[in-house]
C-alpha cells in the first residue's frame, strides 16, 4: 500500500480546516457579542464545542501521519535501528487496533443522538456525535498507513512531498 491518496488526504485536510474555520468564527463571534453588544448569544459556545470536536475528529488522523502526536521515545534512541523500528511496527499497529475496536461503539454512541437534540441550535446529535465514529476511523487509516510505512523502513517521522 502506498502512502494514501492524495485526494483522500486533501478531503480530511479540508475538512479539519473547516471545522477550525467554524470554530474560530464562532468564538469571534462570542467575542465580539461579549465586548460590544448588552447579550451574547448562546449558540457560539456550543458551535464551538461541536466545531472542536470535529478539528480533533480530522486532525487526530493527520497528525498520526506527520508524526505530530506526543511520543515518549526515550527508550527508542538508545535502542538499535532495527528495533525501533519493530517497536513503532507494533505501537501503529496497536495504534489503528485501537481505532478499529472502538469503531463500533462509536457508531452505537451516534445512534443515541438520533434522539436527541442540542439545546441552543436544536440540531439532531447524531449529527455532531459522528465526530466520534470519524475520529475512530482516522486512527485506524493512518496507523495502518504508518505501520505498513514503519514496516518498510522508512522513516516515520519524516512528512512526505505534500508537506503534511
Amino acid at each position: 500500500m502506498r502512502r494514501l491518496s492524495p485526494i483522500f488526504t486533501t478531503l480530511i485536510r479540508g475538512a479539519s480546516g473547516l471545522a477550525f474555520a467554524v470554530l474560530a468564527g464562532a468564538v469571534l463571534i462570542q467575542v465580539f457579542t461579549r465586548i460590544f453588544l448588552p447579550q451574547s448569544p448562546v449558540w457560539t459556545e456550543e458551535l464551538s464545542r461541536f466545531a472542536l470536536m470535529f478539528v480533533v475528529a480530522f486532525g487526530v488522523g493527520l497528525a498520526i501521519r506527520s508524526g505530530d502526536l506526543v511520543n515518549v521515545d526515550l527508550f527508542l534512541n538508545v535502542v538499535p535501528k532495527k528495533v525501533r523500528r519493530i517497536l513503532e511496527t507494533i505501537a501503529f499497529i496497536l495504534t489503528a487496533a485501537l481505532g478499529a475496536v472502538i469503531f463500533v461503539p462509536a457508531l452505537d454512541f451516534m445512534a443515541i443522538g438520533e434522539i436527541q437534540t442540542s439545546p441552543a441550535l436544536d440540531w439532531r446529535m447524531d449529527a455532531i456525535f459522528l465526530a466520534m465514529p470519524v475520529t475512530a476511523a482516522m486512527v485506524a487509516i493512518f496507523g495502518i498507513e504508518k505501520a505498513l510505512g514503519s514496516a518498510r523502513g522508512k522513516d516515520t517521522d519524516a512528512t512526505d512531498a505534500e508537506g503534511s
